[in-house]
């Protein structure tokens, strides 16, 4: 079965989610504050976490930084109550891979989670993608600038990817949501938007000023080469 982490203060949600989970095939284990899970990750490496905003000992927003800092690779979905848009687009910009809205759909949660995890499994793919300064390794989702070593998201990465396989040519905005959250983008949805940006300001712009990733209205996004 396939590991999940759930840090949630609510502890009847996670008895559901943990139960609804188990059903779907998966081994939940629910933490309910911010110092139990990170001694929980301490000693184990679950398939994706799934982060409440609210935690008791302080905001799911800074355990989620930490989480990225120290376990780059790891999946997150992030729950924000009532959808509040300014925290999905922070968790968007701190590394979230993905949202959902509480109170949550247990279905939609399982389908998001799966999304995410498909897009974890190793596929076939090129050992290094190169275009002038920049190389990508997919295997290892790093990201190297002359010799400084950047370290991608998983959907920072398969965005990357996508558009350094074509570079000069826009990838549209449903192509790049279906590698980079593993669905298609819905009316108002700008977390592909955000995560962009997020490659955008860890890439940084050309030696000589130019925008690496270059938005096209209703085209989408393409790699400046």
């Amino acid at each position: 079965m396939t590991d999940l982490l759930l840090i949630d203060d609510d502890q009847e949600l996670c008895d559901l989610l943990v139960s609804w989970l188990s059903q779907e095939g998966f081994q939940a284990t629910a933490r309910h504050d911010g110092e139990s899970a990170r001694a929980y990750l301490a000693g184990h490496q679950p398939a994706a976490v799934v982060l409440d905003v609210m935690l008791p000992d302080g905001s799911g927003l800074e355990l989620l930084k930490q989480l990225r800092t120290d376990h780059p690779d790891l999946p997150v979905l992030m729950l924000s109550a009532r959808g509040e848009p300014l925290d999905r687009i922070i968790g968007l910009e701190l590394g979230a891979d993905d949202y959902v809205a509480k109170p949550c759909d247990p279905r939609e949660l399982t389908a998001r989670l799966r999304a995410i995890l498909r897009r974890a499994q190793p596929v076939a793919a090129p050992n290094q993608l190169t275009n002038g300064d920049l190389s990508y390794s997919p295997a290892r989702g790093i990201a190297t600038l002359g010799e400084q070593e950047v370290a991608l998201t998983l959907s920072e990465g398969r965005i990357l990817e996508a558009l350094l396989a074509q570079p000069g040519e826009p990838v549209g905005k449903q192509a790049l949501a279906q590698a980079a959250l593993g669905r298609k983008l819905t009316l108002y949805d700008r977390s592909l938007d955000m995560h962009v940006s997020n490659l955008r300001r860890k890439l940084g712009p050309h030696a000589d000023g130019r925008p690496r990733i270059v938005a096209l209205r209703s085209r989408g996004y393409l790699y400046a080469p």
